[in-house]
């Protein structure tokens, strides 16, 4: 049934490609949508009607969401994280949070320098968490991105549903163009199965708690797949040409060391099983060529970019490297 009302959202986005003068319920998608939540979840239809009376279609969302950070090449992106003061507040947050996140590290067997590294990325460790009203995001590109229209339906239904759960106002909360939310930029279906009252005082809460955040950061790696002591990547030497066959699409790991190193990779010191990813990275003068293990394939769970994933990784390496400097 959800599939089939998805698709049916669907084909109504194809005509509705314009932001709306007046209330978005004039939109026969979003009244459908209103319904379905009335029907499968037990909504007050005028309160639903209330709250998306004031809900607004914005282009600039649209504009964002088209240009993302991630389709820079390496040089450029790595750039935009790896600075000094990025890099300082990083070993600030890791000083003031010490006892969560060793706690964390504890718990869900995640480093606290990759904690602290995620939160510093998404949003500068909590300084900028969006300026975007996240119903009037979540509406905007459910109602008129087609491109993506099944998912961010999903999350505005997530939304509505988190909103109910945790007594907010859905029309207070603020975040990203996207729709991510709090402190560590969850979107809401993250927010209702990863989130974890981590300071134990029997509120979930990481828009404002950074306990929490730290907490819901380390049980959304541990419950994707994070290994405990693994390496997450590493520098591949490279020769010849016989590699590139291995450069394709995805980011799991599709192959093993020995493999490679049969096509003209150096890896010393790794079993030739080893699964791995081989990535490649643009420079200005000469690419970059890495190996990927499991855990940097978790880390592009919470962002679906290998860009992301290494700078998590090289933030992380540069905050620990400041944080136990003698």
């Amino acid at each position: 049934m959800m599939k089939f009302l998805y698709c049916k959202l669907a084909l109504l986005l194809l005509t509705f490609t314009t932001v709306v003068n007046g209330s978005v319920l004039e939109r026969e998608d979003v009244r459908l949508f209103v319904q379905d939540m009335v029907a499968r979840h037990g909504f007050n239809e005028a309160d639903l009607n209330s709250v998306f009376e004031h809900v607004e279609i914005i282009d600039s969302i649209i504009e964002a969401i088209s240009r993302p950070a991630e389709k820079k090449p390496w040089y450029q992106y790595r750039s935009i994280f790896l600075k000094s003061d990025r890099i300082r507040q990083g070993v600030e947050f890791w000083e003031a949070n010490a006892e969560p996140l060793a706690r964390a590290e504890a718990v869900y067997g995640v480093p606290a320098e990759i904690i602290v590294a995620i939160i510093g990325v998404e949003t500068r460790y909590g300084r900028d968490s969006g300026r975007y009203k996240v119903i009037n995001s979540l509406a905007t590109l459910a109602f008129d991105y087609p491109k993506r229209a099944a998912f961010f339906t999903g999350e505005l239904e997530h939304f509505l549903l988190m909103s109910r759960e945790q007594a907010m106002d859905p029309l207070s909360i603020t975040g990203s163009y996207a729709g991510a939310m709090g402190i560590p930029q969850f979107i809401a279906s993250s927010y209702r199965n990863y989130a974890v009252d981590f300071d134990r005082d029997g509120v979930v809460d990481i828009i404002n708690n950074k306990v929490d955040a730290i907490g819901s950061v380390g049980n959304y790696f541990k419950t994707h797949g994070w290994v405990p002591g693994e390496p997450i990547t590493r520098p591949a030497e490279i020769s010849g040409d016989g590699f590139r066959q291995y450069l394709t699409d995805g980011l799991e790991p599709d192959t093993t060391t020995g493999e490679l190193t049969s096509h003209g990779l150096a890896i010393p010191d790794l079993q030739g099983n080893t699964e791995v990813k081989l990535l490649e990275f643009e420079n200005q003068d000469q690419n970059e060529y890495w190996l990927g293990f499991r855990n940097f394939y978790v880390i592009t769970r919470y962002n679906n970019s290998m860009l992301y994933a290494m700078v998590v990784f090289q933030l992380a390496r540069e905050i620990r490297s400041r944080y136990t400097a003698p």
